[in-house]
């Protein structure tokens, strides 16, 4: 199953919106720090509402003990950035994959769209707006995951 991994979120009701995007499809989820609050956040908590004990949560304290991380599970780490080289929707997902998300002011940091096998972008009809709000994001890149590999009934 493929898994989701913030790198550096900074809104905590963002990160609570997507545990329970998460939670409700049984997709784990990778906290990579620096984060811009607690976990403890009552922002983040009241986001994800009374699902948190339906997260499978995972905190990595940086880039560089989530890469290890991931490197000994497996997988490919899959960028999703505004500079993207080619549409999500282009891309043929894996089960194992690793769906990276950056923070919602800077993206996804250099070093982490360097390890990334692929990066993909969610393509916008209007050219001035820059981005999605991160939640959003996650879940059309998770869904569009899931429908390919065949978990949507």
């Amino acid at each position: 199953m493929v898994r989701v991994v913030l790198v550096n979120p900074q809104i905590p009701p963002n990160t609570g919106n997507i545990a329970r995007t998460c939670a409700a499809t049984c997709t784990e989820l990778h906290l990579v720090g620096p984060l811009g609050f607690e976990i403890s956040d009552r922002y983040l908590k009241r986001a994800g509402l009374d699902y948190w004990p339906y997260v499978s949560l995972n905190y990595h304290k940086a880039i560089e003990e989530f890469i290890s991380y991931s490197e000994n599970l497996g997988g490919r780490l899959i960028g999703f950035s505004v500079a993207g080289s080619s549409s999500f929707s282009k891309l043929e997902f894996q089960d194992q994959d690793w769906l990276l998300f950056g923070s919602e002011t800077n993206g996804l940091p250099s070093e982490m769209i360097n390890a990334c096998s692929a990066t993909v972008y969610i393509p916008m009809t209007q050219p001035g707006v820059r981005s999605l709000n991160l939640s959003v994001s996650v879940a059309i890149g998770l869904f569009e995951a899931r429908r390919q590999l065949g978990y949507l009934a």
